[in-house]
């Protein structure tokens, strides 16, 4: 069979569901693990599924609304994982991102089970006022069951959510529990003057560019993607400049001098072999409603085929299933790292490993989200913000080598000196953001390391993906055994 033969083939074979994908990699991982049937059975299936349908009385008539919860694993409690307002949410598609963040949490050793949550909603729809009578009424619904919980489940926001919809959970979840003095951490992702933290709407992306960084760390992984060097100069194609992708593709492009020159979004793609200005495209979609006419780069109303452009690394940061069995054979990129949840479905998967790409799997490479998510848990739950109690301390106790280096710079005559700028830095105190952001590097740093250990040392692991699975559910099953099952 010719290689064209065999593209054709894997074209026409069915493409599995997310949930199907999910569960295929799943079952590659734990074959090369000594489970009990019984154990991985358990660990393998969504514990329980909640539907609620519920209506709400607007512009003059009563709407029906359908939403899911789904708690795939308690293994640890609380449970985590976001809510997303999306006219494509189904149960399937919460089960499979609720085993995912079963995973992900394990992966970077966040003390949680994992959760999902969805409703079946276009907010594009709906004025402000409307979304907050939709959000509080699907909010009461999660609570009186227990769904929404600061010591049983908390959610954080997803696709169609932010820091609006938190509030308003938050504040729906106060207005039922007067008492509890631990209510601010029923849910992360609420804005700074509501409980939040720093750091968090940058989370996600942040972690896409410590996750790349990490990855440039080891030369030898880099080797394995066909790549050499540093980050600097390397090109990038984002596809999707929601949150996580403008972050992602604004770090890289600025602080680690990768040069972005692809965007793909719902109404099409732009290309700049030169490099993008992801603030400037950023811009212009909020202004115009989509990349169509923005004139520093060339516009292509089918932006998927910009998938297959080549690049050095690829970035998909948007909806599940983008790479598939149709596509994957002309994907040129031999580095992907999956920004977004699910984007490589299990058949791309396997045509892409046979190819030699590297794939960054999203159960690491997204999980900036819920370590910041962790750091605003633990936060509402000591009443403090961080820095608070240290930070001037840190200040005064550098304070006293910057006087002795002075001190020792009069003995000798002024024959050397400080670097302009270094007392300035050296004095500053670290403050939350900068705390959150270093938690957040040291995360994921160590959950690379845990994954490219495997990688490299185990004889049956061939990717990243695999290992990221060895890992986590090694995790979650000495969880479940420590409980005595």
């Amino acid at each position: 069979m010719t290689p064209s033969d065999s593209s054709q083939t894997d074209t026409m074979l069915p493409e599995p569901g997310f949930r199907e994908s999910v569960d295929i990699m799943f079952n590659r991982a734990v074959k090369l693990m000594d489970l009990s049937p019984g154990l991985e059975e358990k660990i393998r299936v969504c514990n329980a599924t909640y539907v609620v349908r519920f209506g709400v009385r607007l512009r003059g008539g009563i709407h029906t609304f359908t939403g899911y919860r789904a708690v795939h694993s308690e293994h640890m409690e609380p449970v985590k994982g976001g809510i997303r307002y999306a006219l494509s949410v189904h149960q399937d598609e919460v089960e499979a991102l609720a085993a995912l963040m079963t995973y992900k949490c394990a992966l970077v050793d966040a003390p949680f089970g994992g959760s999902k949550g969805g409703l079946c909603i276009d907010p594009r729809a709906w004025e402000e006022h409307e979304l907050e009578q939709i959000t509080r009424r699907f909010a009461y619904e999660l609570i009186k069951r227990d769904l929404i919980h600061p010591a049983q489940n908390v959610p954080a926001p997803d696709m169609g959510t932010g820091e609006r919809e938190m509030a308003w959970i938050a504040d729906q979840y106060k207005r039922m529990h007067t008492t509890d003095i631990n209510g601010a951490a029923c849910v992360t992702g609420k804005p700074i003057n509501a409980g939040g933290i720093n750091g968090r709407t940058e989370a996600t992306g942040r972690g896409v560019q410590y996750a790349l960084r990490e990855f440039f760390r080891h030369p030898e992984d880099v080797a394995r993607a066909r790549l050499d060097g540093t980050l600097a100069g390397k090109r990038v194609i984002v596809q999707g400049l929601g949150n996580v992708g403008y972050h992602a593709a604004k770090f890289l492009s600025e602080e680690d001098g990768a040069l972005v020159t692809g965007i793909i979004e719902h109404d099409g793609s732009v290309y700049r072999e030169a490099g993008l200005d992801v603030e400037d495209v950023k811009q212009w979609i909020v202004s115009h409603g989509g990349l169509k006419g923005y004139p520093e780069a060339t516009y292509a109303a089918d932006g998927a085929t910009l998938l297959e452009h080549e690049c050095d690394i690829l970035i998909p940061a948007a909806l599940e299933g983008t790479l598939h069995r149709g596509n994957a054979a002309r994907i040129k990129a031999p580095l992907i790292v999956e920004a977004a949840n699910g984007p490589t479905t299990a058949g791309a998967d396997e045509i892409l490993r046979d190819k030699g790409v590297v794939i960054i799997p999203d159960m690491y490479a997204n999980a900036g989200g819920v370590t910041v998510s962790y750091f605003e848990w633990v936060k509402n739950l000591s009443h403090i913000r961080f820095g608070r109690m240290e930070r001037r301390a840190e200040e005064a106790r550098h304070q006293m080598l910057v006087n002795e280096l002075e001190r020792l710079d009069d003995m000798l005559e002024h024959r050397w000196s400080m670097t302009p700028d270094f007392k300035e830095k050296y004095l500053r105190g670290s403050d939350e953001l900068e705390l959150v952001r270093s938690g957040l590097d040291d995360t994921m740093r160590t959950a690379y390391q845990a994954m490219r250990k495997v990688w490299h040392e185990h004889a049956g692991v061939q990717d990243l993906r695999t290992a990221a699975y060895l890992v986590s559910i090694r995790k979650v099953a000495d969880s479940y055994r420590a409980k005595g099952l």
